[in-house]
Parts: C-alpha cells; structure tokens; sequence
C-alpha cells in the first residue's frame, strides 16, 4: 500500500495560525489521509519498506524535513529539502489567499471566482515545483503534492 495513513506537521514552534489557515490545514490532512499516493522507490538498490507511511513534516535548519516510516514505527525514508524553490510560489499563494478570504466578505461570486482560478494556477505551481523536488525521493500524484503543498505553506507561515 503505497499511500499516507497518517500525518505528523510539527507547527510547535509556529505563530498560532489564522483560523483561515488552520481550516486549511484541516481539509488538507482530511483530503491527504481519505486519498493520496505516495510511493518511494527504491534507493542505493535497496527496496524501501511497504506502507502504509506515517509522514511527519517539519522545518529544520531552514529545510523541509520528510520523515517518513512504516506504521509499525520502522524508519523507511527522510529526507531535507532546500525551501528556496518555494518561497516565491509560496509568498504568491499566500497574497492571492489574503485576497480571496477578503473577497468573499465583500465582492460578487464573479469576482471571487476570477481570484479563485488564480489562487488554483498558484496552487498548481507549488505542487509542481514540490514534485520536482521530490524526483528520487517519493511519487506523489498530483492531487497529493497540491494537499503536501498546502502543508508546506502552513508551516510556512511561521517560518
């Protein structure tokens, strides 16, 4: 079973988190554990063990850590991931989300449809760039590098 059964986002030593974001941490790690793929493959020439995973997500030393392991407890992958490609996409997604959350209080469904297509292409981008990142490492399908990538802005944003 090459998938995610379970989520560890290590946001301890984050700002508490706006309720907006908070509610999209929510959907993401509901929406990631109900469907996602997440396969590794093999490394060195050695087979990784079979998943389920447990994925924990953290920043340390200003990477992105991956510590992924078996639900047995057994450590079956990690690694670190430079944040530099994702600062931009990130900062993006965070200014079209302000603007969305504000326009849904105060605009017509036409113009907060216009801002959610582009908050979507942000969204996009970011999964695209964590797949990049991911080659070797893991194969996420592309729904699952979009909820990762919410993850990512998340403990971006104490970051």
């Amino acid at each position: 079973m090459s998938r995610i059964s379970h989520i560890d986002l290590d946001d301890r030593n984050l700002p508490p988190p706006t309720p907006e974001i908070e509610q999209e941490r929510k959907v993401a790690i509901y929406d990631l554990i109900e469907e996602n793929s997440f396969v590794l493959p093999a490394r060195d020439d050695r087979t990784p063990p079979d998943g389920p995973y447990h994925l924990g997500l953290s920043i340390r030393d200003k990477r992105l850590v991956f510590d992924i392991q078996t639900e047995g407890g057994e450590k079956a992958a990690e690694f670190h991931l430079s944040l530099s490609p994702f600062r931009q996409v990130v900062k993006d997604y965070y200014q079209i989300c302000e603007s969305y959350f504000t326009a849904v209080k105060t605009l017509p469904p036409s113009q907060i449809e216009t801002i959610d297509m582009a908050r979507r292409g942000i969204h996009n981008e970011g999964s695209r760039v964590l797949q990049e990142r991911l080659e070797g490492k893991a194969e996420v399908d592309t729904d699952t590098a979009r909820r990762l990538f919410t993850l990512i802005c998340v403990l971006h944003f104490g970051g």
